[in-house]
C-alpha cells in the first residue's frame, strides 16, 4: 500500500495592526513630526506578510488628559467593531496622559483580545505584567502633565503682571487684533455694541433687546441667537469702555471645570488699553443700572404664583411682569425671551386668579366665552372652575357644571 503525502496549504491568518500618533501643538515643527511618525509606521509594516496594517489614526492639537479626541474614539469603536487586533503607539504619554483612562480602556480592550504596545516603555497590555508596569508610568505621565500645567499657568501669570493680553476676539463682539496682538475696533460690529447700550439705557430690558435683534435677524458672534444672558455679559464687558481685566476666570485643576474668578486668583486691570467703543460714562450708567435691577431681583425673588404656572401652549413657566398701567400679569416666558416664532403666548392677569390655591406646578388653560376669558388649570375639579375679572366679588367662582348642581342644591337646603 502506497501512502501519498498531502501538502495542504495553510491559511495564515494576519494580524491586523493600527497606528496611534496625537501631537498637542499645531505648528510647523509639531506637523513635521506628525509626518516622519506616520511615515515611520508605514515603513515599518509596509513588508510584514503577517500583519495587516489598517493604518495610523492621529490627533493634533488637543491634550492628551481629554478623552474627547475625535479620531481616538473612531480607533476605539473600530476595536470594538473586531477590524483591529493590535494599537501601536509610541508612548503611554502619546496615547493618554490620564492614569485612569489609561487602565479603563487597556482593561477593556484586553476583555475583547485586543493588545496595545506602548515602543518607548516596551509594554504590550495583554503580557501578565503589563497592567502593574502600564499604572507606574502612567501615574508617571500624569505627574508630568500636572507640571507642565503648572508651568503654563505660571507663564500666563507673569504675562498678566507684564500687562500682555491673552484674549480671543471670538468671543465678543466690536474687536478684531491686528498684527501686534492689539485690539481694533471693527466698526460694523461696534455699531451693534452701541446699540445695545442705548437700548438698555433707553429703559429696554435684556429680554427685550435680545428679541428685537433676533426679529431684525442680527448676528451673534458665534451666529447663534440672543439671549438675555448674551446682552447682560455684553453689557457687563469692560473691553467696551477701552480697559482690560485680565485672569476673569481660571480652570480648577489639570482640565478642570472653567470658574469665574471671584478673588480666588489675582486679577490685573489695564485702563485705557485699546480705543473705546462706548463712553466711560455710559458704560459706568449702565452698570449701576445693572446693579440697581439685579439688587430688586435679590429682594422680590418669589412671589405667590412664582414657578407654579406653566403655560397651557409651550409648557414654559409663566412669569410675572407689571403692565404700563401697573396691573400685575404673568406671561410665558418663551413667547417674552422669543417672541411668536417659538410660542403664541398668554398674559393672565393675576387679579382673575387671585382666589387659587396651589402648591405644586399646574398648566394654566385660558378660554373664550362671549367675550370673556376665563382661567382654570389642569387638575381643577372641574374644567368649568374658573375665575373672571367681570364676576361679582360675591361669587367665589364660575357657576358649577350641572352635575354638581344637585349636590349644591342640597348643601343650601
Amino acid at each position: 500500500m502506497t501512502v501519498k503525502k498531502i501538502s495542504v496549504n495553510k491559511k495564515v491568518c494576519k494580524k491586523r495592526v493600527c497606528a496611534y500618533i496625537r501631537v498637542s501643538t499645531t505648528n510647523g515643527s509639531q506637523l513635521d513630526s506628525l509626518e516622519n511618525q506616520k511615515q515611520y509606521f508605514e515603513n515599518l509594516y509596509s513588508n510584514r506578510e503577517d500583519i495587516e496594517f489598517i493604518g495610523v489614526y492621529y490627533d493634533r492639537g488637543i491634550s492628551g488628559s481629554k478623552d474627547k479626541r475625535p479620531r481616538f474614539q473612531a480607533m476605539l469603536e473600530d476595536c470594538r467593531a473586531g477590524k483591529i487586533d493590535v494599537i501601536h503607539t509610541k508612548s503611554i504619554a502619546r496615547f493618554a496622559r490620564n492614569t485612569v483612562t489609561v487602565l479603563e480602556i487597556s482593561r477593556e480592550l484586553k476583555a475583547i483580545g485586543i493588545d496595545i504596545f506602548f515602543e518607548e516603555q516596551h509594554i504590550h497590555t495583554l503580557s501578565s505584567e503589563g497592567e502593574v508596569m502600564l499604572s507606574v508610568l502612567a501615574s508617571i505621565a500624569e505627574d508630568e502633565l500636572r507640571s507642565m500645567s503648572g508651568n503654563q499657568r505660571w507663564a500666563f501669570q507673569k504675562k498678566f503682571q507684564r500687562g500682555e493680553l491673552v484674549i480671543n476676539t471670538k468671543r465678543f463682539l466690536g474687536y478684531d487684533v491686528d498684527e501686534n496682538g492689539s485690539l481694533i475696533v471693527n466698526p460694523e460690529e461696534a455699531l451693534i455694541v452701541r446699540e445695545i447700550f442705548s437700548l438698555y439705557l433707553e429703559g429696554n430690558g435684556t429680554h427685550r433687546i435680545a428679541k428685537q435683534l433676533n426679529e431684525q435677524g442680527v448676528a451673534t458672534v458665534t451666529g447663534a441667537k440672543w439671549h438675555d444672558t448674551t446682552i447682560r455679559h455684553m453689557l457687563s464687558n469692560e473691553k467696551y469702555k477701552g480697559s482690560v481685566l485680565l485672569q476673569k476666570y481660571f480652570h480648577d485643576g489639570v482640565n478642570g471645570p472653567k470658574k469665574l474668578n471671584k478673588g480666588q486668583l489675582e486679577q490685573y486691570l489695564i485702563e485705557d488699553n485699546h480705543e473705546a467703543i462706548i463712553s466711560k460714562a455710559d458704560w459706568q450708567a449702565v452698570q449701576d443700572k445693572l446693579s440697581s435691577r439685579k439688587w430688586q431681583q435679590g429682594r422680590n425673588k418669589t412671589y405667590r404664583f412664582t414657578g407654579l404656572l406653566k403655560c397651557q401652549h409651550c409648557g414654559s413657566t409663566l412669569k410675572r411682569q407689571v403692565s404700563y398701567k401697573k396691573k400685575i400679569v404673568w406671561c410665558c416666558s418663551k413667547y417674552i425671551k422669543e417672541g411668536k416664532v417659538a410660542c403664541q403666548g398668554m398674559r393672565v392677569p393675576e387679579v382673575d386668579i387671585s382666589n387659587w390655591t396651589i402648591a405644586s406646578p399646574v398648566t394654566v388653560i385660558e378660554r373664550n366665552k362671549d367675550g370673556k376669558k376665563y382661567y382654570s388649570y389642569s387638575g381643577q375639579e372641574s374644567t368649568d372652575q374658573c375665575s373672571s375679572s367681570g364676576q361679582e366679588e360675591n361669587q367665589g367662582s364660575c357657576l358649577l357644571s350641572g352635575i354638581h348642581r344637585p349636590r349644591r342644591t342640597a348643601i343650601k337646603l
